[in-house]
């Protein structure tokens, strides 16, 4: 059974390999491995390939010592913007951040990436200029994504229908499609008057996910896992999907074609990737 994590973060000095073990363990298959932020090597290098590279080489690792699939997304991190800001002032941060956009494009086209992401604006209130910042550097890394036919990964403040709605509008005036917007860590708006065509990456506890099967089966499921030493397990466990999945399949809360949706076809629809193959 393909059981599929669509967003995790690994680090060198957290569990890493151990990590993919656990999800290898629990009966997960194939996860995107998303790009941690590294702003003090962004800051060091002025630019993102440096970090966009040793995510790929983490892939390449993991693919060489342990039977999983694993996908790479990479992309300027949303909350570097005010680590730039100090130290290089607006302009330079723009710029820094929008040639991150550019890298990360390259990188999909190559086929080394799956999409541009994490992306977006800052998590947590902040200045005014910083979103109309963040925006325009968002408006602009989706430009790119649908210049080389990836999708992009969107971090945000909270998910509610009406930013589902704004952010929609802000990939269909550059003209990429809201089903290669995915909303990472939503919560369960599955439905299309709650996120307006956007793909629901669902934070997979087992309450969202039942909620989210309750409205339809569009959605894909993820943990957030950030392998952090000093937030061991946050945001969920590497093995939640795969054991969160077999558990509502035992209690016939998910059958065989929602799991084929989420775990199989979703993500082939969204990253163009065959997980069957």
């Amino acid at each position: 059974m393909i059981i599929f994590d669509n967003h995790l973060h690994l680090r060198r000095d957290g569990r890493f390999l151990e990590a993919v073990k656990d999800f290898k363990n629990a009966g997960g298959t194939h996860f995107v491995l998303c790009q941690y932020p590294m702003p003090n090597i962004v800051i060091e290098k002025k630019n993102y390939i440096s970090c966009y590279k040793k995510t790929i080489e983490m892939a390449e690792e993991i693919s060489k010592k342990i039977d999983v699939s694993v996908f790479v997304t990479v992309g300027p991190y949303p909350v570097d913007y005010l680590r730039l800001f100090e130290k290089f002032g607006r302009e330079s941060t723009i710029e820094i951040m929008k040639k991150g956009m550019d890298e990360a494009a390259k990188l999909c086209e190559e086929k080394k990436c799956i999409a541009i992401g994490e992306i977006g604006r800052p998590h947590f209130p902040v200045d005014e200029q910083v979103i109309i910042d963040s925006n325009k550097i968002l408006k602009y890394g989706m430009q790119r994504a649908k210049d080389v036919g990836c999708p992009v990964v969107l971090h945000t403040e909270t998910t509610t229908p009406n930013q589902c709605k704004e952010l929609m509008k802000i990939g269909k005036k550059v003209g990429l499609s809201a089903d290669k917007i995915v909303k990472h860590f939503s919560p369960p708006l599955i439905r299309e008057n709650e996120n307006y065509g956007l793909m629901p990456s669902v934070i997979a506890s087992k309450k969202n996910v039942i909620k989210a099967l309750e409205k339809g089966s569009r959605f894909l499921m993820e943990t957030d896992y950030i392998d952090d030493p000093k937030r061991p397990g946050a945001v969920l466990g590497p093995k939640t999907v795969p054991k969160v999945t077999k558990k509502l399949i035992e209690r016939n809360i998910m059958d065989e074609n929602q799991v084929f949706d989420i775990h199989v076809r979703n993500p082939k629809n969204t990253y163009n990737i065959d997980l069957e193959q």
